[in-house]
């Protein structure tokens, strides 16, 4: 256990029973020993709160696989309930901490891989100067999960592109920006002023791997030509297809966001895609449209509204 959830289960221990603890900490480390070691209790303490607890609820928590304890499917709804427990209740430690001046807390961040690249960074570089005892958790996955993490109060703000319409889901902020084919600079169509899909499939392309924003337009378009296209590759991240593009492997598509850093930028050209499917991918910034945020979160997402006014008006 890392040494913030430590300190959470410390603070805890004021409220919860030691039996849900304990639990926690054999779930997580899969055995007595490791679990006693990091609470600092003996194992036969440990042990003893697990079979009470069994004994309480009258279902078995753990199965022995091989020399691990591996969670029973009563265990996982016990652990899914302990967890949500124990991050409701460090955010109320932050929101008291708060009230008491000290500016602290936590904010947990998912967001697509070019935001976080290109712009998170800068956000959270800003944001830090200000708050500096706000701890920000970033996680960098793609759209569809992020909407995921935000409606099962996993993250409290999200960065993605094209989020799904869920009624779960706020669009606090939103931005569209324009799509076009990334190629070499030596390549045949680096010096259009702009081209269409079907342009783009005389030569090799790179696509992104199903999950990221633009696969699902892609794969539309793709459906309804008649040229067969040569896949090059099917990459999951945004860096790694900017650099075969580079190399002059194919062409792939993306937004200009992520391809200002010194080598994207004398490598590389954008050529606009005219496609109505894929003229422009918009970036939103997610919450939970039933939750409230709390003070942290709340603070953050203030200063990226701002912070993204500022850059794109």
């Amino acid at each position: 256990m890392t040494k913030s959830g430590s300190s959470i289960l410390d603070r805890a221990r004021l409220l919860y029973s030691p039996a849900l603890r304990y639990f926690a900490a054999v779930a997580e480390h899969g055995a007595i020993r490791a679990a006693s070691r990091e609470l600092n209790v003996a194992s036969s303490a440990v042990n003893r709160q697990i079979l009470w607890l069994e004994d309480s609820l009258g279902v078995p928590l753990f199965e022995r696989v091989g020399r691990r304890l591996q969670l029973s499917p009563a265990g996982e709804i016990l652990l899914r309930h302990v967890t949500h427990v124990l991050r409701d209740f460090e955010q109320t430690t932050s929101e008291l901490d708060a009230l008491r001046g000290l500016k602290r807390g936590i904010v947990r961040i998912a967001s697509v891989e070019s935001v976080a690249t290109e712009l998170l960074s800068d956000l959270a570089a800003s944001f830090g100067k200000s708050y500096p005892d706000i701890q920000l958790r970033i996680t960098v996955t793609h759209s569809d999960n992020i909407a995921r993490q935000i409606i099962d109060s996993d993250a409290d703000i999200g960065f993605c592109f094209d989020p799904p319409e869920e009624d779960l889901l706020a669009v606090n902020y939103s931005h569209a920006f324009e799509i076009g084919a990334v190629v070499n600079k030596d390549h045949p169509l680096a010096n259009k002023q702009s081209c269409c899909f079907e342009d783009c499939l005389g030569f090799p392309i790179i696509l992104p791997s199903r999950g990221l924003s633009l696969r699902t337009a892609l794969d539309r378009l793709l459906a309804k030509t008649e040229t067969e296209p040569s896949i090059f590759a099917e990459v999951s991240t945004l860096q790694m297809m900017r650099r075969l593009a580079a190399r002059d492997l194919g062409v792939c598509f993306q937004t200009r966001i992520g391809l200002n850093d010194s080598l994207d930028h004398a490598e590389l050209r954008f050529v606009p895609l005219t496609d109505e499917q894929l003229h422009y991918n918009t970036l939103s910034i997610l919450t939970h449209q039933q939750r409230k945020l709390k003070l942290a979160p709340a603070m953050f997402l203030t200063h990226a509204q701002q912070f993204f006014n500022n850059r794109f008006p």
